[in-house]
């Protein structure tokens, strides 16, 4: 019998080689690190290792790791454009070591790590648009069921099968719907024998998912690890994170809070706090502090009825726009009841709406609510009733993938939101 053989692209030894880890590694770290060494101390600097010179090439090793670490666990993201996070995660990286180098007290070489962050700069730029054409996946389409619904994005091409067969194309795998009726005998054997060759077979539902950067509803959806609970051990992690964030930027930011304070009363009566009672974590009801930002003598429903609201005031829809009404919650995180990533809280109101609409509504109070989300970087500050399922269904894809890198790409997009308004209600 003929049996036809396939191969999954950049399978060969030299794209492997090249588009790996461990190639990336070597020769990024002879680049970043190597190269300023070299250039400040001479061909024989491995030699004489005194404590400078070692903090130093640790401190640049270190950052470099991290930075490539981060960038290719944030790439697998939806909607992360990775080179705009190239600058912003080098200078945090590098940052960090200084800010440790400087606390410990150790001797550095600031010439060496500063020529280090000048060459990741380059390389992670030129590493960037040099591979562009590779990283964006080439997925094979079986023509049936739901793939039908699949669009190509900038980051995955679709090419549809016509036949039971990949015709010599090389392919990242092949795109699927398991569960659909039409799937006949001859399409079943062609995905076995893809697996065989070592070509991933997806189902649509997971291709939609890293598309879209939402989770379908209809169901509870359980996470990469195959359970329903997020990580316990990130979510101690998390918190400690939180809280000492939180008692850093409160003494920062008490002058901006005092002055948006000032700027409400004047505007407008009534108090400068907006307290709510709100859904929080673990279906616990909690009271969320905010900056008013709406007239105390006019009512209206229990949530935002949009941009328009007429009972927004003139320094409401500013700091709104800049989410400076949002400051009040460092309180909230201090005191374990929010984070600063994670689903919006809803108020009363709208949980108990949601909750006799769509029975497993709760399941979002499994993480501490949060100060961003995924869903308001990706989905913008809509009026909060309006898009209710979407909301909904990118609150469900962040808990599927809570993680620490998931939560770094939410607070760049947050602070991208923050300087160009983008998303703001």
């Amino acid at each position: 019998m003929d049996v036809k053989r396939y191969e999954r692209r950049h399978s060969r030894w030299y794209e492997t080689l090249l588009l790996g880890w461990s190639f990336q590694m070597f020769v990024g770290a002879l680049v970043v690190v190597g190269f300023p060494a070299w250039e400040r101390w001479g061909w024989a600097f491995w030699e004489y290792f005194p404590p400078v010179r070692s903090n130093t090439l640790l401190a640049c090793s270190l950052a470099f790791v991290g930075i490539l670490w981060t960038l290719r666990r944030i790439h697998r993201f939806p909607g992360a454009r990775v080179s705009a996070l190239i600058a912003p995660t080098i200078s945090i990286a590098y940052l960090l070591v200084v800010a440790v180098l400087f606390f410990t007290r150790e001797e550095y070489t600031r010439q060496v790590l500063f020529g280090s962050y000048l060459m990741s700069l380059g390389w992670f730029y030129m590493a960037f648009f040099l591979g562009r054409r590779y990283r964006r996946m080439k997925l094979g389409v079986v023509p049936v069921g739901r793939v039908r619904e699949l669009k190509p994005t900038p980051d995955i091409e679709l090419r549809s099968l016509d036949e039971p067969d990949l015709a010599g194309v090389r392919y990242d795998g092949v795109v699927a719907d398991l569960h659909a009726d039409d799937l006949t005998p001859e399409w079943e054997r062609f995905l076995a024998r893809c697996t065989l060759h070592h070509i991933p077979v997806y189902h649509v539902r997971q291709i939609q998912e890293s598309m879209t950067g939402r989770v379908r509803i209809e169901h509870l959806t359980e996470n990469e690890y195959g359970s329903l609970l997020p990580s316990l051990s990130y979510q101690g992690a998390k918190r400690f994170i939180d809280l000492v964030a939180a008692l850093l930027l409160l003494p920062i930011l008490a002058p901006v809070m005092l002055a948006t304070a000032m700027a409400i009363r004047l505007d407008s009566p009534g108090p400068a706090f907006f307290i709510q009672q709100r859904m929080g974590f673990r279906g616990v009801p909690f009271k969320v502090y905010k900056f008013r930002s709406m007239y105390i003598d006019q009512r209206g429903s229990g949530f935002t009825e949009g941009d328009d609201d007429p009972r927004i005031t003139r320094v409401g829809r500013f700091i709104r726009k800049c989410r400076l009404d949002e400051l009040p919650q460092l309180l909230n995180v201090i005191k374990g009841e929010m984070s600063f990533i994670g689903p919006r809280p809803e108020s009363m109101e709208l949980s108990d709406w949601y909750e006799r609409d769509v029975a497993f509504f709760s399941y979002r109070h499994v993480v501490r609510p949060g100060i961003s989300g995924w869903a308001q970087v990706e989905q913008g500050y809509a009026a909060e009733v309006d898009g209710m399922t979407t909301k909904l269904q990118y609150d469900f894809y962040y808990i599927k993938h809570f993680s620490l890198w998931l939560d770094i790409l939410i607070a760049f997009k947050t602070l991208k939101t923050i300087v160009t308004g983008f998303g703001a209600r």
